[in-house]
């Protein structure tokens, strides 16, 4: 099984005029720079979370029907399922044969509707392929701890440019404390 970003956000949890407050500096000062700290900000919150912040598509990749588990909190919709047939065409599984499960903000699923069977696939890997989108609706609806933590975390990126330094630096301990609450465990 395996799990494939199909469709990378277009827009972003914060905007560049929000971290040119946060960071106090002027319009016009290194834009390209803060808004490569954005992306990298939010992909290190994305990752430490374990759940996609703004609107993306995943590819769920499985040999079978049995573990249709979509692991890419919060899902908002399954957009489709496809499956190797036996004679080994790609095929689109018609909508009326699934329901999609979508209820936990933790774990949202694919399963057989009621008095449906699942298709024969080929025996191979990979058979079964499932695209769905997640991710909070809009950067207005990205929990408020969440745009601080980056905000806060571009800042230290901007203010430290080298992966080294010869100086000691520190962390607030309460920084990475602010995600915790939306952290995916797995079980």
């Amino acid at each position: 099984m395996s799990l494939r970003l199909h469709t990378a956000p277009t827009l972003k949890p914060v905007t560049l005029s929000a971290i040119q407050e946060h960071l106090r500096i002027d319009a016009g000062v290194e834009e390209s720079l803060i808004d490569a700290l954005i992306d990298a900000a939010t992909a290190s919150a994305e990752h430490i979370m374990g759940r996609a912040i703004m609107p993306q598509k995943w590819q769920l990749m499985t040999n079978s029907f049995d573990d249709l588990l979509l692991k890419m909190p919060t899902v908002t919709a399954v957009d489709s399922v496809k499956y190797v047939n036996t004679s080994g065409t790609l095929t689109t599984l018609d909508p009326s044969v699934y329901q999609t499960v979508l209820g936990s903000d933790y774990e949202a699923s694919v399963q057989l509707a009621y008095g449906q069977s699942w298709p024969e696939i080929r025996d191979q890997a990979e058979s079964v392929q499932v695209i769905f989108s997640c991710g909070y609706a809009d950067a207005a609806s990205v929990p408020a701890p969440i745009v601080a933590w980056i905000k806060l975390c571009v800042g230290a990126l901007f203010a430290n440019r080298e992966l080294e330094t010869d100086r000691q630096t520190y962390s607030l301990g309460i920084a990475d404390r602010m995600l915790d609450r939306y952290k995916v465990y797995a079980i």
